[in-house]
């Protein structure tokens, strides 16, 4: 039972994240504009994890630079606040299951960034190397078919619908919109990502960090609200689907699929965890076309299969990239091992045949 564990629980991160999706869309389309459910969001989110973070963080604190203070300012402008506008406005535009299966292009993203900044290497003659450029060009040829090319639909929907505004028909002008407000979300957000690691070792404090994020997210998403949404009822939360929709995505996702994930990056490592992304999409797209009466596209089922493709395609790669140095470590280290042990028995010896000698002059000295 235990090493069924990590399987379980990433099948319950990826039934969170298809409520993510659902409950954001249904919110956005009962009116709800998106700066104010990204400012509740982050709000709840930084309540929700605040006890947590000073209570389970206190003795091993770690010193808050104004440097790095600035740097949290940044990343939470850029890869929460932007990232999750652009991706709730590109939803209202598009589709529940347009919006995850986009998601999927986001470790392509990041993969192209990193090469960009000599993170990574292309290794384009070995077989690795050639599937990670291969997953990086389907996920983006996926990304543009998505985009640019809706085609028939598949199948039709009849019977009645949740709401005029979610089962409202996009245009092709307002298709290509949100395709492109999506992808900005994920470019965004790779750019949160690929900027993590240098925070992080200046300030390990992994849930600190993450709360740190989300406060800074909270405020700048309500000064811009503010700006955006001067309409007082704009803001006002009943008990009602808007309600349980911020509670759910501040609380549970970022609050409980954080550690979730922490929990199976630790026990199986990051790409077993990128593995069962491809599933939310699935989820999401049978669960809407029940409940918002979606219909789905030939350019997005194609599109789809391309990104799924290119990310299986760039997994694999990055997998067989990580045993092959972690071969050549265990190869090298071996080799540094015998070597020692080929040193150390002359040193020995020479310092034994220099001590006899040594004892033998002394005594012909006394002699």
């Amino acid at each position: 039972m235990e090493k069924h564990k990590p399987y379980i629980v990433m099948l319950i991160i990826q039934f969170i994240y298809t409520g993510m999706a659902l409950f954001s869309k249904a919110a956005i389309a009962e009116g709800m504009k998106p700066p104010v459910f990204v400012a509740y969001r982050q709000a709840l989110a930084t309540l929700a994890l605040a006890p947590f973070a000073f209570s389970f963080e206190r003795k091993g604190s770690h010193r808050l630079t104004l440097n790095v203070l600035c740097k949290i300012f940044f990343v939470s402008l850029c890869g929460v606040t932007l990232s999750l506008n652009l991706y709730f406005v590109g939803m209202d535009y598009t589709s529940a299951t347009f919006a995850t299966a986009m998601t999927n292009n986001i470790p392509v993203m990041v993969f192209v960034m990193a090469v960009f900044l000599r993170i990574e290497s292309l290794s384009i003659t070995q077989w690795h190397g050639m599937a990670k450029v291969s997953g990086a060009v389907l996920g983006l040829s996926g990304a543009m078919v998505v985009t640019f090319y809706k085609g028939p639909a598949l199948y039709s929907q009849h019977g009645k619908e949740i709401s005029d505004h979610s089962s409202r028909t996009s245009t092709r002008e307002e298709w290509i919109k949100g395709s492109l407000l999506l992808l900005g979300s994920n470019l965004t957000w790779a750019i949160w990502l690929v900027m993590q690691a240098p925070i992080l070792k200046q300030y390990p404090a992994k849930l600190r960090l993450t709360t740190l994020q989300c406060c800074f997210s909270c405020v700048i998403a309500t000064v811009y609200g503010a700006a955006v949404e001067r309409n007082i009822s704009s803001w006002k939360l009943g008990w009602d689907l808007n309600l349980l929709s911020v509670a759910y995505c501040g609380i549970v996702v970022t609050g409980l699929s954080y550690w979730l994930q922490v929990w199976v990056v630790d026990k199986k490592g990051p790409v077993f965890t990128a593995i069962f992304s491809p599933l939310a999409l699935i989820l999401t797209a049978i669960s809407s076309a029940m409940i918002f009466k979606e219909t789905l596209h030939c350019g997005s089922a194609l599109g789809a299969v391309l990104v799924v493709a290119g990310l299986y395609s760039f997994l694999w790669g990055k997998n067989k990239e990580t045993k092959i140095h972690a071969n050549e470590e265990k190869s090298n280290q071996t080799k540094e091992e015998v070597a020692l042990e080929c040193i150390t028995p002359t040193s020995t010896s020479n310092e034994v045949g220099g001590m006899q000698t040594d004892a033998f002059q002394h005594k012909r000295a006394f002699s």
